[in-house]
């Protein structure tokens, strides 16, 4: 925190009087308490934020030098959180370049903010769980199981259903491993799904876990949250939505386990380090109007 002394240092000068040598430097001085330096993540970890865009959903996962966004956020006519949340955020971040924007599967509320965000930010590489009904100039290429890379010494890799079809059941799983602590983002996969994922090998202990189609009765089955068992439950959702997300008795299942669930529509954006084992930054959220106008 060296930099708050040295903007205290910058207001102090500034109230010098007139003529003192040096009084202006304060103004530079003064503006780290504004903008201050961003800090590198640590090598091995991965900072996560759930972005709060209401009946929707977009993460954000930076490694050191590494970029990924998963989901755009949602679109509903005029309404584009892609453009109006995801990319400030992301230049808010320092974020130019993404390595990979990866939509879980094509449904507006997950991908509708893609094409805002690659008119704002370079994006290396595009994979969907649906190719098709996304923006052509975005060249999607299909979500493969299996898939693994390593990022500044922080493990991901990809699963989908092969017998899926379309929409939700075909949305693109991602795993995250980072010093021994576990991410699953799992989109909006339904329950025939998630019978399927829990016999792949990814299908183990995890910290951190985004509850499946936002809390929906339709997912969150028993047999899958009981084999993984997250010790936090990660819900982005609309305050109010039409849907009834999350359902009651989603909850009660994670409840039983003793699982923490973070809510978006409740807690605002979510951060966390993951790898490092520790509690998220939470901002309390404010009403938003998009929670109650999109779908």
């Amino acid at each position: 925190m060296g930099y708050w002394c040295v903007s205290l240092a910058g207001a102090i000068l500034l109230l010098l009087p007139k003529g003192v040598p040096f009084r202006l430097l304060g103004w530079p001085m003064l503006l780290l308490a504004v903008f201050p330096p961003r800090e590198p993540v640590p090598h091995g970890r991965v900072e996560v934020e759930q972005l709060d865009v209401g009946q929707g959903q977009a993460l954000i996962l930076r490694t050191r030098h590494h970029a990924l966004l998963y989901d755009a956020g949602p679109r509903s006519g005029a309404i584009d959180l892609g453009a109006r949340v995801v990319l400030p955020t992301l230049k808010k971040l320092g974020v130019g370049t993404l390595d990979m924007m990866l939509l879980s599967h094509a449904d507006a509320d997950h991908a509708g903010g893609a094409a805002a965000v690659a008119r704002g930010v370079s994006i290396k590489r595009v994979v969907g769980g649906e190719t098709e009904g996304l923006p052509t100039f975005l060249a999607t290429q299909p979500c493969v199981s299996g898939e693994r890379w390593v990022w500044d010494g922080v493990q991901f890799e990809l699963w989908q259903w092969p017998e899926a079809i379309t929409g939700n059941p075909k949305s693109c799983v991602l795993q995250v491993q980072a010093n021994g602590e576990r991410l699953l983002l799992t989109g909006d996969i339904d329950r025939a799904a998630e019978r399927a994922f829990l016999a792949s090998p990814l299908a183990v202990r995890t910290d951190w876990l985004q509850a499946p189609h936002h809390g929906s009765h339709s997912s969150s089955s028993w047999p899958f949250v009981q084999q993984l068992a997250p010790a936090s439950v990660l819900i982005s959702r609309g305050r109010g939505n039409a849907f009834g997300h999350p359902h009651p008795q989603v909850l009660q299942r994670y409840q039983a386990l003793g699982s923490r669930v973070y809510d978006s529509a409740e807690q605002g954006a979510i951060r966390l380090q993951l790898g490092a084992f520790a509690p998220p930054i939470v901002a309390r959220s404010q009403r938003r109007f998009w929670r109650e106008r999109l779908p």
